[in-house]
């Protein structure tokens, strides 16, 4: 571990401290690039009603406004905890480098934050997933996806 390594993993755990002061989850997180702090956030579902606050979330759409692109290549994120399946999906579209962090996810179910069901669902079949999930609609929704395909001034990502 470099000094700047243990300087962000220290910044994103003094987050998640500041964050359980304030009312918010235990959970910080920072976004770097070229080893300076891009931005950094801390949960806030509670404190905002909002099941997507996560520390992470919070640190990428700050760090995406900041460098005005959704492509975050060259970024690393440092969490204070090992980021839950929604954040590892969005760290992933946001094509971050690396991911460091300090508690693991058996360290935050051991205080009620368990997200094993969410990657046991994900692996299930559409019929078999505690919530229910019904396909309506497809040949009309897939006009939107041709006009995608048609369109010649499409930002990919």
């Amino acid at each position: 571990m470099s000094e700047k390594d243990a300087l962000f993993i220290r910044r994103a755990i003094e987050l998640s401290l500041e964050s359980v002061k304030r009312g918010g989850g235990p959970f910080g997180a920072i976004i770097t690039k070229n080893g300076k702090i891009i931005s950094e956030s801390c949960n806030q579902v509670t404190l905002l009603n909002d099941p997507t606050a996560h520390a992470e979330i919070g640190a990428i759409r700050e760090a995406a406004r900041k460098l005005n692109t959704f492509d975050l290549s060259g970024c690393e994120i440092y969490a204070s905890c090992e980021p839950c399946p929604m954040c590892l999906g969005a760290i992933y579209w946001a094509r971050i480098d690396r991911v460091f962090f300090a508690n693991t996810r058996d360290d935050a179910e051991n205080i009620g934050f368990d997200d094993s069901f969410i990657y046991q669902e994900i692996s299930r079949p559409l019929r078999e997933r505690s919530i229910e999930f019904r396909q309506l609609l497809r040949e009309e929704a897939l006009e939107a996806f041709r006009a995608w395909e048609a369109a010649e001034d499409k930002v990919k990502y």
